[in-house]
């Protein structure tokens, strides 16, 4: 086996580190790209491509994360992972893990880990690294990563929801939800969300978003439905997808250019957390972007039209 077929090979798994370790699609795949010229590069085959590669791939991360950090403390409003349609790495010995990994939760919970804590906890944690293969990715001894790890999974449990509903009734869930939210049928909304359901759009101070959170199912179900159905008006259309493992959709203008996407956290049988993505940067990677404040002004004069004299 070539190399290139030995890397190709690799990649979703290389992926899918840097991804879990960044939060960002774009981020991970320059890792995984800087991860290939590096072995293409180096002289010697190493003995286990796979330990070679995933070490390069999170020590890259880990720098990249590290830098990302200041900017992430300066961003405009609520900062969220960008949108995964689908995990391009497959481990049925480790399907619970990985996808609960993936969701919005999981990944703003390891936003609070430090860059070798969030790096051990998803080599280890997610993906069944051994400790030896772990503390060369890390360059930390065994026994300090032992020591990451435990205080990782400590912050990591603290706050870390499982998202214990079927696959088939989260759909389920999703599709009344949308069907609600295209209505604007407040009481259809009402049925679905949790009493104290949030409502949080990221938009990066680069597009129309949310002041701050909207909390309480009343509140939230008003507005979505006063908001939507104006947005239909426009020719805003929405494809149930899953984001980041979860029930979602992703919405586009009439041109069929991407607008946001909407993820939805369900636990007991509600819907517990709605998150908004809408952000021009974190999109790019799902097509063609749509000009959110273009859409915006079109919402408030379609509201304007619906307005009495």
């Amino acid at each position: 086996m070539s190399k290139a077929e030995e890397f190709e090979e690799l990649r979703p798994l290389l992926f899918s580190i840097a991804y879990r370790i960044l939060g960002s699609v774009s981020e991970a795949e320059d890792a995984v790209q800087e991860t290939w010229l590096r072995f293409d590069g180096s002289t010697t085959r190493p003995t286990s491509a796979k330990a070679f590669l995933s070490s390069v791939v999170t020590r890259i991360s880990i720098d990249v994360l590290r830098s990302a950090r200041v900017r992430r403390e300066e961003y405009v409003g609520p900062w969220f992972p960008e949108p995964l349609l689908s995990d391009p790495y497959q481990d049925p010995a480790r399907s619970v893990e990985l996808a609960d990994s993936v969701s919005m939760a999981a990944l703003l919970l390891l936003e609070r880990l430090s860059p070798s804590e969030r790096a051990v906890f998803v080599l280890r944690e997610v993906f069944g690294f051994g400790f030896d293969e772990v503390a060369v990715a890390v360059g930390r001894s065994e026994a300090a990563c032992r020591q990451l790890l435990v205080r990782a999974r400590r912050h990591m449990q603290a706050g870390r929801p499982r998202f214990a509903a079927e696959r088939q009734e989260r759909q389920e869930l999703a599709t009344r939800f949308f069907d609600a939210l295209k209505d604007g049928d407040v009481g259809g909304l009402l049925e679905l969300l949790a009493a104290d359901v949030q409502l949080v759009g990221d938009g990066g101070g680069k597009a129309p978003q949310l002041a701050r959170a909207v909390v309480g199912a009343e509140k939230v179900a008003r507005l979505l439905a006063s908001v939507y159905p104006l947005v239909a008006r426009i020719d805003v259309t929405s494809e149930p997808h899953e984001i980041n493992g979860q029930p979602g959709a992703v919405f586009r203008d009439r041109d069929g250019k991407v607008l946001h996407t909407m993820a939805l956290d369900v636990l007991g049988g509600r819907i517990q957390t709605i998150r908004s993505v809408i952000n021009p940067d974190k999109l790019g990677h799902l097509g063609l972007v749509a000009d959110a404040w273009a859409v915006d002004r079109e919402v408030k004069r379609a509201r304007r039209r619906r307005q009495p004299d």
